[in-house]
């Protein structure tokens, strides 16, 4: 299965993360939200992930708010394009 272990996200994903209209309306975000103060109030990890059923390889983002609530944390990966998607809507 290879390395399962969480890794920081880079100034980058976070830019791409904060784009993502479901992203910006998950947490009320205002236009002028950067990129590090977006990361202050948000847990996150990146994973290497490897799937063996439907067979994604490639990056898994869990995101967490700084309340724990009965939403489930956001998770995305990336699409055949390379563009990150939400997993679940």
């Amino acid at each position: 299965m290879g390395d399962t272990k969480p890794r920081p996200l880079t100034s980058d994903e976070w830019k791409e993360i904060i784009a993502i209209p479901a992203i910006r309306d998950a947490w009320g975000l205002e236009e002028d939200m950067t990129p590090d103060e977006f990361e202050s109030i948000v847990y996150a990890a990146k994973f290497n992930y490897v799937s063996g059923s439907p067979g994604y390889i490639g990056d898994l983002f869990i995101l967490q708010g700084d309340v724990l609530s009965d939403g489930s944390p956001i998770i995305l990966k990336r699409d055949k394009a390379g563009k990150l998607v939400l997993v679940q809507e």
